[in-house]
């Protein structure tokens, strides 16, 4: 198989997995309460919010780290 196919294969997989994936992230978004999980930061200020969602991202990144764990022993 050439390079330069096989690389474009792979950007496509990426890229509609990262589709996916924000996809998903916008739907749980929606649901009631995804933003407020216990450990978000939320600092309020006049004209100003930032949210820091850190047991989210913590329980995103394990989700993640397991589903592509498995994508790679598939493929081997």
């Amino acid at each position: 198989m050439n390079g330069m196919e096989w690389m474009g294969k792979w950007m496509v997989f990426l890229g509609l997995a990262l589709a996916a994936i924000g996809g998903l992230i916008w739907l749980m978004g929606r649901f009631a309460g995804m933003g407020d999980f216990p450990g978000t930061l939320r600092i309020e200020r006049p004209g100003f919010t930032c949210v820091v969602p850190i047991l989210g991202s913590i329980i995103l990144s394990l989700l993640l780290t397991i589903i592509l764990n498995i994508i790679v022993r598939l493929l081997k």
